[in-house]
């Protein structure tokens, strides 16, 4: 991508409104912008990050055999009711159709999604079977002032799963938790998650959340210090101690919601008559769980806990570009010649790079929006380093620059 040619630009003036700090952060370098409260706009920077970390999930979920569909955002009154959550849904966005008929916009989906395997389920054969979507949530939020962490529109990954039996839930229900870890680590949380008792089960006694540590977080865990497992500030007065270890060892930290999975039980098969025919010809109702994942939450947690003074620091394999590539030049070099070959040699050999090949901007001004902008590795190309026949290199969570021969730097940045 060249940045001449790059649809926005880095901003100085934020909208007075906006007190969260990714939300600043992303305004400011381009990655976001605010239509309202809760509403956000992702431009080309921020939705190639968004679609990388849909990527990250996509391929851990289709990895323990979820398969991907699409529900509508627009869903019946009927469909609400049918589950009791027409009137109960505090968050429900509510409104009327040119048919004069009531919706709601989607902020959960158990009452698409059940109704909708209800037509492909009939016997145990059939199951267990799981189904997902990534999709725009709605939700009236009523304190949508943490960015993208709490929005009133916002992306979600909701995962379904429908079971025989209790057993083959749990079974499922630890692969899942596994995959979110494993999300959760690559989009560069994984030292800071935790799986969370919280309070919110139907099928059990706790709901589980994943839980990023960030200091302006809006929950407060409770964390072991011998399971390294978390319970929700809600819960603790009632689980004064570790549920896996009976230890009562625990530190208080600041945290963001990232996750959140539930045993469903037969909360909704059984409103919607979601039955199978066992072994022996007898009807069960389908035991269901639920498994939610915010890739714009994960984002703008990222942008929380991933930054310096001078801007953010993506982790590598959700950066918009792996390398931000800087020319350095008077009117008469041969640097643009070069850079443009560099550039174009890298995106050959699949690094994906931001090119800054504006002119009329000064070495400290473009240095600073690359930071910025955050992207994982700084090249900068100058008449200095080209008497070299090198590159200056800066890693973007390190402070230290070093040179690295153009014949060398290709196979350099791949092994990172």
């Amino acid at each position: 991508m060249l940045q001449s040619k790059l649809f926005t630009k880095t901003i100085k003036e934020l909208p007075k409104d906006e007190t969260s700090f990714n939300a600043k952060e992303l305004i400011r370098a381009g990655f976001i912008d605010k239509v309202a409260a809760g509403v956000y706009s992702f431009l080309p920077l921020g939705l190639r990050v968004h679609n990388k970390i849909c990527r990250i999930i996509r391929q851990e979920m289709d990895a323990i055999g979820g398969q991907e569909i699409l529900m509508p955002a627009l869903i019946p009154k009927e469909a609400w009711a049918t589950t009791n959550r027409w009137e109960n849904f505090d968050a429900l966005f509510r409104l009327i159709g040119g048919d004069k008929k009531e919706y709601g916009l989607g902020a959960t989906h158990e009452e698409v999604v059940t109704p909708l395997v209800k037509k492909f389920v009939f016997s145990y054969k059939d199951l267990p079977t799981a189904v997902y979507q990534i999709q725009t949530k709605f939700r009236n939020e009523l304190r949508a002032k943490a960015g993208l962490i709490r929005g009133r529109e916002f992306s979600m990954k909701d995962l379904y799963s429908f079971h025989t039996d209790e057993k083959d839930l749990e079974k499922f229900y630890e692969i899942v938790t596994e995959a979110y870890f494993k999300i959760f680590a690559r989009c560069g949380l994984g030292n800071l998650t935790y799986l969370t008792y919280a309070l919110g089960g139907t099928f059990s006694k706790y709901s589980h959340e994943f839980q990023s540590l960030a200091k302006t977080g809006e929950d407060t865990i409770h964390i072991c210090q011998k399971c390294k497992i978390a319970i929700n500030k809600e819960i603790i007065e009632e689980q004064k101690v570790c549920p896996k270890c009976g230890k009562k060892d625990f530190t208080e930290e600041k945290a963001v919601e990232v996750g959140n999975i539930f045993k469903l039980g037969t909360r909704f098969s059984k409103p919607f008559g979601l039955q199978y025919m066992d072994e022996k010809g007898g009807k069960q109702d389908v035991i269901m769980g639920c498994y939610g994942l915010g890739p714009s939450r994960v984002m703008g947690t990222v942008v929380e806990v991933c930054h310096d003074e001078q801007g953010i620091i993506w982790p590598e394999e959700i950066a918009p570009f792996k390398v931000h590539l800087i020319e350095v030049r008077s009117k008469e070099s041969k640097v643009r010649k070069e850079a443009e070959k560099l550039y174009n040699d890298l995106r050959k050999n699949g690094v994906e790079v931001l090119y800054d090949d504006r002119e009329g901007v000064s070495a400290g001004a473009k240095f600073a929006e690359a930071d910025l902008i955050g992207c994982p590795y700084r090249l900068v190309v100058s008449e200095k380093t080209l008497a070299k026949d090198s590159v200056e290199v800066k890693k973007r969570n390190e402070k230290e620059v070093e040179m690295v021969k153009i014949s060398e730097l290709v196979n350099w940045l791949i092994k990172g």
